[in-house]
């Protein structure tokens, strides 16, 4: 197992780097890169039919395998997929900026976090939105890249974000991509399922007086959201700040009727702080069970060697 020591501390190194190294502008960040090439493939192999969404997905998935297999450092993988340090500052500074009396300004910031409507919002439903983004894309941007490095090194987790992409760009259900866009979002789904899970089982150890909530709810209430993975993660940090999401919400002209997730008043302004403290504090212990495992493992296999 010295392999997956090495993954391990290499997963520890890239995390603890994507907090002090800066995000390079999209004209030089690889994941942009991936964007574009895949919007050219979209445009020639689109059709309204599942087929050719499978295929699509198969080219995207294939180009982050052979990406992550040249890169070969699991390190720098972690660095390039992971984003938790920008997604927190992005939700820090959207919370900073909700004023009651003026949410011109917020509205206008929380389409670079989420891709709802902010039009109708008012603080509560902002602050909601920010809320259920960061504990979403902590697993999208943290604990699934570091999981799919851990399995197959660079290449998963190069593959992880490939796929993650392509559900961005395509796995909307609009009348464009509710076939073409189908075999991204189900990859997706499945490539979520445990890091989603992961995610709110540190959740419930580092909120250890809410671990119970978060237990119950996220039995009680995700079951019921669309996503199975988004729902869990969102229930999770609901529960560990005492605060009810969920509800309407709309996207363009589609107005979706989401369940509540946990219990509690709506949230204010101020617990966006609160969230992305939680998110925070969910990836340090991450960065912490990382190097131990990787500490250990290496401590064991000296000690097998030198037996």
């Amino acid at each position: 197992m010295n392999w997956f020591s090495r993954r391990c501390l290499a997963a520890a190194t890239g995390l603890l780097l994507d907090r002090f190294v800066p995000e390079p502008p999209n004209s030089l960040h690889p994941v942009a890169w991936f964007g574009k090439a895949m919007g050219r493939v979209e445009s020639t192999l689109w059709s309204d039919t599942r087929r050719a969404g499978v295929a699509y997905a198969s080219v995207g998935t294939g180009l982050g395998l052979v990406a992550g297999t040249l890169l070969r450092s699991t390190t720098f993988a972690v660095v390039i997929t992971a984003a938790g340090h920008q997604l927190r500052a992005v939700g820090s500074r959207i919370g900073d900026s909700i004023d009651p009396d003026d949410l011109d300004r917020a509205r206008a910031e929380l389409p670079s976090l989420v891709g709802r409507d902010p039009s109708q919002l008012d603080s509560s439903g902002i602050a909601a939105a920010v809320i259920e983004s960061v504990a979403e894309n902590s697993v999208d941007a943290v604990i699934a890249p570091v999981f799919w490095a851990l399995v197959f090194g660079a290449p998963g987790a190069c593959a992880y974000r490939a796929i993650n992409t392509m559900d961005a760009m395509v796995g909307r259900r609009n009348l464009r991509y509710e076939n073409f866009g189908w075999a991204a979002a189900r990859t997706d789904d499945v490539v979520n399922y445990v890091p989603a899970r992961l995610f709110a089982g540190i959740v419930a150890v580092q909120t250890p007086q809410r671990a119970a909530d978060v237990i119950s709810m996220i039995q009680r209430d995700a079951p019921a959201h669309p996503s199975p993975n988004a729902g869990v993660a969102e229930t999770a940090m609901a529960a560990s700040i005492g605060r009810e999401l969920g509800g309407p919400l709309r996207y363009g002209d589609v107005l979706e009727d989401r369940p509540r997730l946990g219990s509690g008043p709506r949230p204010a302004p101020d617990d966006v702080e609160r969230a992305v403290e939680v998110a925070n504090r969910s990836e340090l212990l991450a960065v912490a069970g990382l190097v131990i495992a990787g500490v250990v493992g290496l401590m064991r296999l000296g000690l097998a060697s030198g037996s």
